[in-house]
């Protein structure tokens, strides 16, 4: 993705997000320079949390995509031993009809919630008995506390406020329907680099190509610039 239309899209982000009654933490708006100036940044780099704009690699934002900030995360090492920071929170944007692809987690149980906008859309499959995808299996999950059975392939429709819980080995895809969705996040310990099983090989990340300078740094660029 280039740089400049990573900033546009940051830009209409914080709109929505704005637009919606939520504002992110002073952090998001840091520049490079400022955010390299810090002495006392060194949680939010090691936790992951910010800004986090992906096209899968696949270079098709619009169609296969997703728009992400991680507000907080906790410590897997919490969650290891069960006590501690043991959770997670972000506020995703889902565009009208672009798909974030199926895939499940190992680790990470999630609640997913539709803070606002169109429909929320989430295509939900089963595991086989080694947690691999299963095309022939359902599941179990909930829904604002009630459980419900979905059949494999069945799309679930979230209206604002509403929420589904996932948990380790639902596999789930999912887009906004009727227009652009914000999407909560709350979940256990988050760790984008090893807890993302897709069903098809695919990045999790951009390849950015520099065509401008960044307006915000991305989680992804913290290992390069901020080293």
């Amino acid at each position: 993705m280039k740089r400049s239309r990573i900033n546009t899209i940051m830009a209409a982000a914080d709109d929505m997000i704005r637009a919606h009654g939520f504002v992110l933490p002073p952090f998001a708006y840091w520049s490079p320079d400022e955010f390299r100036a810090r002495t006392d940044a060194s949680r939010i780099v090691a936790a992951r949390m910010g800004w986090d704009i992906t096209d899968y690699g696949q270079g098709d934002f619009d169609a296969l995509g997703l728009f992400l900030f991680t507000l907080r995360n906790g410590d897997l090492a919490d969650l290891q031993r069960g006590g501690g920071m043991c959770y997670a929170e972000k506020l995703l944007i889902s565009r009208q009809d672009q798909i974030s692809p199926m895939h499940t987690h190992v680790i990470k149980a999630e609640d997913i919630i539709n803070r606002g906008g169109a429909t929320l859309a989430i295509e939900l499959f089963g595991s086989d008995d080694a947690g691999n995808f299963a095309k022939d299996r359902g599941g179990l999950v909930r829904c604002d506390g009630i459980e419900r059975t979905f059949s494999p392939g069945e799309v679930l429709k979230l209206a604002p406020g509403e929420s589904v819980t996932l948990m380790p080995g639902d596999w789930h895809a999912f887009w906004g329907d009727g227009g652009d969705v914000l999407i909560g996040e709350v979940s256990t310990v988050n760790d984008d680099l090893t807890d993302n099983i897709f069903r098809e090989e695919i990045g999790r990340f951009a390849q950015v190509e520099e065509d401008e300078a960044p307006t915000h740094l991305l989680v992804s660029d913290y290992e390069t610039w901020l080293s």
